[in-house]
């Protein structure tokens, strides 16, 4: 008996259950209907639900940007009209139905045929929609990238910010009484070598809401330093100093070499409270002046900006501690090698992975805002934010590492009559230990790097600081934080390198 061997290819399908025109009929009605029917049951998944998803995101863009449409055809013309890319989407869905059809043709035909290029067209579809929904524009990226240069060029060298030089003034004060009556203000004597301001005449009117300009005051200034600049400030009934402006500038004058200058300004505008009001106001016109200018010294933002990085590096390091004692007795626990023995230890085990798995899919930044509600603003709202989200991350690198060990040791100790706890100690923890140490070393890296970002709701470190500054504007003082944190994560990187060489 002549018997013949033939090679049968192990990707072949089975053959389809509707002919080919049939399967293409059943695409066009639903997509990817006809795949399955030609025994593609995967790949007619894939295609419907790639194409619904599709679909949908298509029909969601379409009525955003028409939102106050009710009309069908009014809401896609305006839809189409208002975003271009909608029309690209609309063919490129129209060509990938098209081809859904004729692969259902295809793959019926031909049960050892399985096109690939199908599903390129589907992540083209999906990254046009990704385009459109992140409003991505290059062009006003790079028109308008230098409006971002000077707060980018403070941030990226703002060591100017991180010292200062304490300067003393010598100040001149007149009392100007608003409005004019019969009882003025006694003006002061003049002291030999002080600063004198005086004023004529010594009361007035302020400018008005709706532009009248106030009364002209005739300035006087007399001993202040020669050649160097005043500033003409005022100081209103309630204690608050404003620079005067004058013509859109400051008023600044330059006293003689005899320490005199003489001024000619406007009474400025401004609006106090009900609460403040009276007959008269007594307001104080200043005249300041820089006498001299100090050593250079540490400013109060390079300060605090050193005191919350030492914060944020140990509120990483607190929540690592933190995270290793509550992951290590868990991660045992969520070992499916170790778990398996009893349908017991396989309900402990599901359930443990259940709650690390939910813990770890809820990001610190929300751990931290949570925290924040329980126990205020501070650093320990954030310790307690990346501790949570440590022992989950933690327990879940760690009991995966378990999994992975060498099942023969566990066997030879467990054929000893080792019980569970003893087969733990002398089988499995002497293979988990670099790993352990590796996994470690990179979550106090990333905790670290998080401290940075929870502190932006609350949750202490020097990231508190860097969102105050960025609202503030403040991007010279932010630079500061900016810089603190790159050097911070540097020299942990190179700590962690030289930890990880030591023990792994």
């Amino acid at each position: 008996m002549n018997t013949t061997l033939q090679h049968v290819p192990t990707n072949k399908r089975p053959t389809s259950f509707v002919p080919p025109f049939l399967a293409a009929i059943l695409s066009a009605i639903v997509p990817g209907l006809g795949q399955m029917l030609a025994s593609a049951v995967r790949r007619g998944i894939i295609l419907l639900s790639s194409f619904i998803t599709i679909v949908g995101l298509m029909a969601w863009r379409i009525k955003l940007a028409a939102r106050r449409d009710t009309e069908l055809f009014a809401i896609i013309k305006k839809a189409y009209h208002l975003q271009p890319m909608l029309v690209v989407l609309s063919v490129m869905v129209l060509i990938l139905y098209i081809w859904i059809i004729y692969d259902a043709y295809v793959i019926a035909k031909d049960s050892e045929r399985t096109p690939v290029f199908l599903f390129f067209m589907i992540l083209a579809v999906f990254f046009m929609l990704g385009w459109q929904i992140g409003d991505i524009d290059p062009i006003a990226f790079v028109t308008k990238a230098d409006d971002a240069a000077p707060a980018l060029s403070r941030v990226l060298w703002p060591w100017e910010q991180a010292v200062y030089y304490p300067e003393e003034h010598i100040l001149g004060t007149f009392n100007i009484q608003v409005p004019c009556t019969d009882d003025l203000p006694q003006a002061p004597e003049m002291v030999e070598g002080e600063p004198y301001l005086s004023s004529t005449p010594a009361c007035g009117d302020l400018t008005t809401p709706d532009g009248v300009e106030g009364t002209m005051l005739s300035v006087r200034g007399e001993n202040f330093a020669p050649d160097v600049a005043v500033q003409i400030l005022w100081e209103d009934p309630l204690g608050n100093e404003f620079r005067q402006r004058q013509e859109g500038e400051y008023v600044m004058v330059i006293p003689d070499a005899n320490g005199i200058f003489e001024k000619d300004i406007v009474m400025p505008y401004r609006l106090l409270p009900p609460s403040a009001e009276a007959d008269t106001y007594i307001w104080q016109l200043k005249g300041k002046q820089l006498a001299s200018t100090g050593d250079a010294e540490f400013s109060m933002e390079l300060k605090l900006a050193v005191e919350k990085i030492v914060e944020t590096i140990f509120i990483g390091m607190m929540a690592t501690f933190f995270g290793i004692i509550l992951a290590l007795p868990l991660s045992f626990f969520a070992a499916r090698n170790l778990m398996s023995a009893s349908p017991v230890t396989v309900i402990i085990y599901y359930l443990v992975r259940g709650v690390l798995n939910v813990v770890r899919s809820i990001e610190p930044l929300i751990w931290a805002i949570i925290a924040v509600i329980v126990v205020g603003l501070g650093p320990f709202a954030g310790i307690l934010a990346l501790t949570v989200h440590s022992v989950a991350a933690l327990a879940k690198l760690y009991s995966e590492s378990i999994e992975s060990i060498d099942p023969g040791p566990i066997e030879a100790i467990q054929a000893t009559g080792a019980n569970w706890a003893q087969t733990v100690m002398y089988a499995v923890v002497p293979q988990i230990i670099p790993p352990f140490v590796s996994f470690t070393i990179y979550r106090w890296d990333i905790n670290i790097r998080m401290s940075t970002i929870i502190g932006f709701v609350g949750g202490g470190g020097i990231g508190f600081l860097l969102a105050q500054w960025i609202r503030l504007l403040d991007y010279d003082s932010a630079g500061i934080a900016v810089w603190f944190i790159a050097i911070t994560v540097a020299i942990l990187d190179y700590t962690s390198a030289e930890i990880r060489e030591r023990f792994i």
